[in-house]
């Protein structure tokens, strides 16, 4: 719904991807359409063909061009999956996501995690306990870095070598960014490393951690090793506030976070260079066994979206995808794998009728 005066729309790229990707990222455009339609964001949306079937298609993963029109011309991509088994090097789903995330240099992967409905985490201390904190993931070194050789293949001396890197500025820069993000909502920083094991690249990760916090003395923060912090997060999870940790153990830590606030069908995430550009999709994967059968689960999608609003300045809009995510859960709308009946279009229509309605 285009507004007389005020700043310009918001622009959005959607690439569906693969599998359920483009059956979710459907819905979550349906609630962001309600949002405009209500008046409470000027948006503009754009949908992009690439995913497997593209690929197939035409042989095109992501072009130089494409790359350009979705760096230059659009605010934010809202993504759904990939990963489909007629590609089965993945060679369409390494340049569309590892890409954009590399050649936009998102370094933050922002994972929040927060507990919408206590009867759908496995822990018992769920309903007594408020469980709501953020993972920020280094998004651009690490092991992820693909730095390796294989050396006598083929032999018994067979011997594969994967070197993780991790540099000052790299590590600098995310570590801030949770103590700027921390600070004003109150929130502990926590440090997740192993730096008693892999002292060299955690020692600087120890050394910067400790640096920044000095700059921010009225923030709690904290080092733990990660395999403490792990069994911390099960017992007890509202301790945490901001854990800020590298490529790979942020990659493990965010999936069993997902895991304790309700699965993957519930946990959306971003991956943003502040200020510069964002990709924001649900953790979950392209889930092929399910596809077109009406269980995939949009609300990680959804709420993707209302996390790409928000860091827009969209604040209303957002506010109402989630609150529309969190009255379906109370109101038992809801896909199979958090215990409903529901299909996608059902639970994706609900939630945009409660944003098109004003109900807070």
């Amino acid at each position: 719904m285009a507004r007389a005066a005020g700043p310009p729309a918001l622009r959005i790229a959607v690439i569906g991807g693969d599998g359920i990707g483009p059956e979710v990222t459907r819905e979550a455009c349906r609630a962001l359409n309600a949002a405009a339609s209500a008046g409470l964001a000027d948006l503009e949306l754009t949908a992009f063909p690439h995913g497997a079937d593209h690929y197939l298609a035409t042989g095109e993963t992501l072009s130089p061009a494409t790359f350009s029109t979705l760096r230059d011309d659009f605010d934010a991509i809202l993504f759904g999956a990939v990963g489909d088994p007629r590609v089965p090097d993945g060679e369409h789903a390494r340049d569309l996501l590892l890409g954009l995330r590399v050649r936009l240099d998102l370094f933050i992967n922002r994972r929040p995690l927060r507990l919408r409905a206590p009867e759908l985490s496995p822990l018992k201390s769920a309903a007594s306990a408020p469980i709501d904190f953020e993972i920020f993931r280094e998004n651009t070194e690490g092991l992820y870095v693909g730095v390796g050789r294989i050396e006598n293949a083929g032999t018994p001396e067979e011997v594969a070598v994967s070197e993780s890197v991790a540099s000052r500025f790299a590590v600098e820069r995310i570590v801030r960014r949770a103590f700027e993000h921390a600070a004003p909502r109150g929130l502990r920083v926590t440090l997740a490393d192993k730096a008693n094991a892999v002292p060299h690249m955690f020692g600087l990760w120890r050394r910067v951690f400790s640096e920044i916090a000095a700059e921010y003395p009225g923030v709690a923060s904290e080092m733990r090793y990660v395999d403490a912090l792990a069994m911390e997060m099960i017992r007890v999870p509202a301790r945490f506030g901001v854990i800020v940790t590298s490529n790979l153990l942020g990659d493990i830590l965010s999936d069993l976070g997902a895991e304790i606030v309700g699965g993957p069908g519930l946990a959306p995430s971003a991956n943003v260079n502040p200020g510069v550009h964002g990709l924001y999709e649900p953790v979950h994967g392209s889930a092929p066994d399910i596809v077109g059968t009406g269980r995939a689960n949009p609300m990680a999608a959804v709420l993707s979206a209302a996390l790409l609003l928000r860091d827009h300045g969209a604040d209303e809009a957002a506010d109402a995808l989630e609150g529309a995510v969190d009255a379906a859960l109370a109101r038992g709308v809801r896909t199979p794998d958090i215990g409903g009946s529901a299909t996608t279009a059902e639970v994706g229509a609900w939630i945009a009728g409660r944003v098109a309605s004003g109900a807070p």
